[in-house]
């Protein structure tokens, strides 16, 4: 049998296998988010322009390639977590075209040790942004008055962003058909996600709120943009809403320029300090792991324990009393 070019199913001119050849590889596309391909399809395009500056052949490709290939991505200052999406999208590409990944070759030991190299030198802590927790917030909306669209927007981006944990690319992505208004304030349905990949769906809350009031700052947006369907949050083009949604870096450029207008150092803020701002400030307040993961939906607790020993470093220390 001849494996189609894709790696799923014969190839060749048997027409009663091209409905299911299709369905198969529909299935295929969907074992990845979308912001998860479109990752992949940006490191496979570094990956094959650095082969092709070098006269090298990008498929399939030698472990010891890509091990070289890796080495100057971490020279240039690329972080361990890039290099490993780059890894995962060259593997992910090989078996998209039925070749054996690098890291499942022969010569792959040579792969993982630079890999592990370059975890080493880079040492693993996380380098987090700076989260937007409530008091951050309050001073970002401050420093941001609603005097044009543009403003009521990001007013809205923010609030709302940071008071359902979303990531950036959830915020990016949202869409007027996922709300749902109630007496309390909203609700938002998510389908598939990063941590419900089965599309089993979540819904998460969103009170109304005294101080931030990310409902009514979300309505604000809404309504003077006229956006009744589709994409909620969107791009402002000569102070008129686009049809099209906004991406997911200018949700990180929106709280970076929040953060300057602020006083703050635009540097050590970013798309994910929302999402980090809610968690501490909910650790903050005596939140517990499962009432914050009923809104962050993180699929381990491992991660919100961090937020919350950090949130209370200095909650019943043990040298309150003596120092």
């Amino acid at each position: 049998m001849i494996i189609d070019p894709n790696g799923i199913g014969p190839a060749g001119r048997d027409t009663s296998l091209a409905a299911p050849l299709a369905q198969a590889r529909a299935y295929a596309r969907a074992s990845r988010a979308p912001a998860t391909r479109l990752a992949y399809r940006r490191d496979w395009a570094a990956f094959t322009a650095w082969c092709h500056d070098r006269d090298q052949g990008a498929l399939p490709a030698d472990p010891r390639l890509v091990a070289l290939f890796l080495a100057h991505e971490a020279a240039r200052g690329l972080r361990p977590s890039s290099i490993g999406r780059r890894l995962a999208a060259i593997a992910f590409a090989h078996r998209q075209a039925g070749c054996v990944p690098p890291q499942a070759q022969p010569q792959a030991g040579v792969l993982a040790e630079v890999v592990a190299g370059i975890r080493r030198q880079a040492g693993t802590a996380p380098r987090r942004k700076q989260a937007a927790d409530d008091r951050v917030l309050q001073a970002m909306l401050a420093a941001v008055p609603a005097t044009n669209l543009k403003a009521i927007r990001d007013r809205a981006l923010l609030a709302f962003g940071m008071a359902g944990a979303f990531r950036r690319s959830e915020l990016a992505g949202l869409r007027c058909d996922q709300l749902d208004r109630t007496p309390e304030g909203m609700t938002v349905r998510f389908g598939a996600t990063k941590t419900d990949p089965e599309g089993r769906g979540v819904c998460i809350a969103i009170p109304e709120g005294r101080r931030i009031r990310p409902v009514a700052l979300l309505e604000a947006w809404l309504e003077a943009a006229g956006i009744t369907d589709g994409a909620v949050f969107r791009d402002v083009v000569r102070g008129q809403a686009s049809a099209g949604p906004i991406s997911d870096r200018t949700v990180a450029r929106v709280v970076q320029r929040a953060a300057q207008a602020a006083g703050y150092d635009p540097a050590r803020f970013g798309g994910h300090s929302l999402r980090a701002g809610f968690l501490t400030s909910g650790a903050r307040a005596g939140a517990s792991l499962f009432r914050l993961k009923d809104v962050s939906r993180h699929r381990s607790t491992d991660v919100l324990a961090a937020y919350v020993r950090e949130a209370g470093l200095f909650t019943d220390h043990a040298g309150e009393t003596f120092l």
